[in-house]
């Protein structure tokens, strides 16, 4: 066996360090700001001479630099849809996903992360032709020892594997699940100075990543509620914030209806993330009719019976509520009951792992 050594740098092991603990706090302040990158970098300047990151030897304008040498971050052209400002590159979306994947996971408990994990190992019908790299969790009798081989040879000229070298059959998957993902974006979700709409758009980017890593042939589609409902395209999550707006929790339903009656996959659900009362409803005419006090009970009926529509049509909605108040407690059961769904309560730290643990047990439970 040969054992390689190599100097070891203290200076260049410190600044990964460093760039490793401002690129997690950049993307944190990302979702803080609707993906605003100018504005993450100005706060991010702050922060990093606050905890000594940041200093003369290395400034905002040199992390700034790295970033653009990466691709995480592009600048757009005076032409372009923002302007010339920097914007997050496809790198840095996918990084984003990542990084909320992994900070939902990190805050599940010991059971929930082995209820996920166990979904892993063995998934999938027929073994296909296509590899792809090794990822933590894969089976070891996926990978394609040939292939593995090929890789340490043409790396390093010897027969040694390293991590980055496996290769890993891919299978195809026997069932596929369609998922709308309802996020409420009214005003009460950044009400009181509560940020409730940061968890909830961490919560979007992680099932986003790991239907793509996991699941690829689920679709995972998001609607945004307020007074009115649409869908948005989902490179667009880390822009998204909350409005001026009250709560069409019915034509958020409606809207997934009609994307899941599109869908090709015989298993289909609603994920539903609010922590308002329904307070507004579409008449037929196209006007909406609104009720800041919430629960009017001609909003409630329209809405229960959207709720019932998606039971006729198979699709199960389950709530995560960020709240517990009484009115809406009581109504979010009869919601439940006319569904024949589920709900969750929580507050706005825990609803991440709530919602990835039942999106798997739900998955699986339905086919997966």
């Amino acid at each position: 066996m040969e054992f390689r050594y190599a100097r070891f740098d203290v200076e260049l092991e410190r600044l990964k360090e460093v760039l490793a603990n401002l690129e997690r706090v950049f993307n944190e302040l990302l979702l803080l700001t609707d993906g605003d990158v100018e504005q993450a970098l100005g706060h991010l300047e702050r922060v990093g001479k606050r905890y000594g990151w940041l200093n003369e030897d290395f400034t905002i304008d040199d992390f700034r630099r790295w970033l653009e040498r990466r691709g995480v971050v592009q600048v757009r052209t005076a032409g372009g849809d923002r302007g010339g400002a920097a914007a997050l590159g496809a790198r840095g979306e996918r990084g984003l996903r990542q990084q909320s994947l992994e900070t939902i996971f990190e805050g599940l408990a010991a059971d929930a992360r082995g209820e996920h994990r166990t979904r892993a190992p063995g998934v999938g019908g027929e073994r296909t032709s296509e590899t792809r790299p090794w990822r933590f969790g894969d089976p070891t009798h996926a990978i394609d020892f040939n292939a593995s081989m090929r890789n340490a040879l043409a790396r390093s000229g010897e027969f040694e594997l390293a991590p980055d070298d496996l290769e890993v059959f891919e299978s195809e998957h026997n069932t596929s699940c369609a998922t709308v993902l309802l996020l409420d974006i009214s005003h009460s979700m950044v009400l009181y100075g509560e940020d409730r709409i940061t968890p909830a758009k961490r919560v979007a980017l992680a099932l986003c990543e790991l239907i793509k890593s996991r699941y690829p042939k689920d679709a995972l589609h998001v609607v945004l509620f307020g007074d009115e409902a649409w869908e948005v395209p989902l490179a667009e999550l880390p822009y998204v914030g909350a409005g001026p707006y009250h709560t069409n929790t019915r034509d958020g339903l409606r809207r997934a209806r009609e994307i899941l009656r599109r869908a090709k996959s015989a298993n289909k659900q609603i994920l539903m993330i609010t922590d308002g009362k329904p307070s507004a409803l579409t008449e037929d005419d196209g006007r909406i009719y609104k009720n800041s006090m919430g629960l009017d009970r001609r909003v409630v009926n329209k809405t229960l019976e959207e709720a019932g529509q998606c039971r006729r049509l198979g699709i199960p909605i389950t709530t995560f509520m960020l709240t517990q108040d009484p009115g809406l407690v009581e109504f979010v059961e009869r919601f439940t009951e006319e569904n024949r769904g589920r709900a969750f309560y929580s507050s706005a730290s825990d609803i991440s792992s709530f919602v990835l643990v039942d999106y798997v047990r739900n998955r699986r439970r339905r086919g997966g």
